[in-house]
C-alpha cells in the first residue's frame, strides 16, 4: 500500500465517525457508516494475504447489509411518523430493526459469526481500529435511541453476548480471536445497561477501548500473534510483559483494577432496577471470560525451562514501552480510585 494512502484513510476513518456522532438526520448518520465502512476495508486488505481479503469481504458484505438495515429501519420510521430525527424513532418495527442492524454492525449475538474471522484476518492495528473506533458510531447510534428500544431484547442479546464470549474464548490459541470473542463479552455488558443507564454504557465503552488499546499495543510490540509466542517474548521485554499481565487482569475485571470499576456499577446499577436475576447472570458469566484472561496473564510472564521449541527465543532489550503504550496501561490499571467521582457524574 502507498505510504500516503495510510493517513488518509486514518482520516476517513475520523470524518466518517464525526459526521455520524454529530448528525441529527438518519441519512447523515448512514453516509458517516458507509465512509467509516469504505475507509477501513483497505486497511484490512493491506496485506494481501487470502485470509486479509476473506476478512475484508466478509465485513463489507456484513456491514453493507446493516447498512441497508439502517436505511430502511429509518425510512420505515419517516413514513409512519413523518420524522427524519434519529431521537424521533418511534415506530415498533423501525425499532425491531434498528436493534437488528446496529446488532450485526456491533457484533453481538446471534450477529456474530463474522466478527472472530474478521479479526484474525487482520493486522493488530487494524483489528484495534475495529475493536474501538469502528464501533463508536453505531454504539453512538444506540445510545441516541436507547428510549425506544425494547428492554428485553437487548438484556437477552446481553446476556447471550456475555456467554458465547467467554464460552467460545477458551478453546483459542490465537490472540486476535481471544480479544474478538473477549470484544463481545463486553459488549454484553454495554447492551444489557443501555436503556436504563446510557452514561455508563459509555463509559463502559471508554474504559474498554483504553484497556484493549494498551492490549493491542503491547501485542503489536512483542509481535504476538498466538499464545506461544506470547510465551517466549519474556526474554526479549519483561517489563511490557509484566504490564501486559496486569492489563489483561484489568480488561477480566479484577480488583483493585481499574476494569473492575465498569462491572460493579453496571451490577449496582441492575441491582437498582430490580434485575437482580440478569445481574447474577451476567456476573457469572464473567468467570468464563476470566479464565480465558488468567491464562493469556499467565502465558505473558511465564518463563520456560530450557526446552526444544518451536520458535526461536529472541534477544533482550532494554528499550521501554513507547509513550502511549505506558499511558493506556497506567489508565487501565490504576484508575479505580476514582470510581466515587466518576460514580457521582454517571
Amino acid at each position: 500500500m502507498n505510504p500516503h494512502a495510510t493517513p488518509v484513510l486514518v482520516l476517513s476513518l475520523a470524518l466518517g465517525t464525526t459526521i455520524t456522532i454529530s448528525s441529527n438526520h438518519w441519512v447523515l448518520a448512514w453516509t458517516g457508516l458507509e465512509i467509516n465502512t469504505l475507509a477501513i476495508i483497505p486497511l484490512i486488505s493491506k496485506s494481501h494475504h487470502p485470509r486479509a481479503v476473506e476478512a475484508a469481504t466478509k465485513y463489507f458484505l456484513t456491514q453493507a447489509a446493516a447498512s441497508a438495515l439502517v436505511l430502511f429501519s429509518s425510512m420505515t420510521n419517516a413514513w409512519a411518523t413523518g420524522q427524519w430525527d434519529i431521537t424521533q424513532l418511534n415506530h415498533p418495527t423501525s425499532c425491531l430493526l434498528l436493534t437488528a442492524a446496529i446488532a450485526i454492525k456491533l457484533g453481538l449475538v446471534p450477529f456474530h459469526f463474522w466478527f472472530p474471522e474478521v479479526w484474525q484476518g487482520s493486522p493488530l492495528m487494524t483489528a484495534l481500529l475495529l475493536s474501538t473506533l469502528m464501533k463508536f458510531p453505531p454504539l453512538t447510534l444506540l445510545l441516541m435511541t436507547s428510549k425506544s428500544l425494547n428492554p428485553a431484547l437487548l438484556t437477552t442479546m446481553a446476556l447471550a453476548s456475555a456467554a458465547l464470549g467467554g464460552w467460545m474464548g477458551l478453546n483459542q490459541t490465537q490472540t486476535r480471536k481471544i480479544l474478538a470473542f473477549s470484544s463481545i463479552s463486553h459488549l454484553g455488558w454495554i447492551a444489557i445497561i443501555l436503556v436504563y443507564n446510557p452514561k455508563l454504557a459509555l463509559l463502559t465503552f471508554y474504559l474498554y477501548t483504553i484497556m484493549t488499546s494498551a492490549v493491542f499495543m503491547a501485542l503489536n510490540k512483542i509481535k504476538a500473534l498466538n499464545l506461544s509466542m506470547i510465551l517466549t517474548s519474556w526474554t526479549k521485554t519483561p517489563v511490557l510483559n509484566a504490564t501486559l499481565m496486569l492489563v489483561l487482569l484489568s480488561l477480566a475485571g479484577l480488583p483493585p483494577l481499574t476494569g473492575f470499576m465498569p462491572k460493579w456499577l453496571i451490577i449496582q446499577e441492575l441491582t437498582k432496577q430490580e434485575m437482580t436475576p440478569a445481574a447474577m447472570a451476567i456476573a457469572m458469566l464473567s468467570l468464563l471470560s476470566l479464565f480465558f484472561y488468567l491464562r493469556l496473564a499467565y502465558h505473558s510472564t511465564i518463563t520456560l525451562p530450557p526446552n526444544s521449541s518451536n520458535h526461536m527465543k529472541q534477544w533482550y532489550t532494554s528499550k521501554p514501552p513507547s509513550p502511549p503504550t505506558a499511558i493506556l496501561a497506567s489508565l487501565s490499571i490504576l484508575q479505580l480510585p476514582l470510581s466515587p467521582m466518576i460514580h457521582a457524574i454517571v
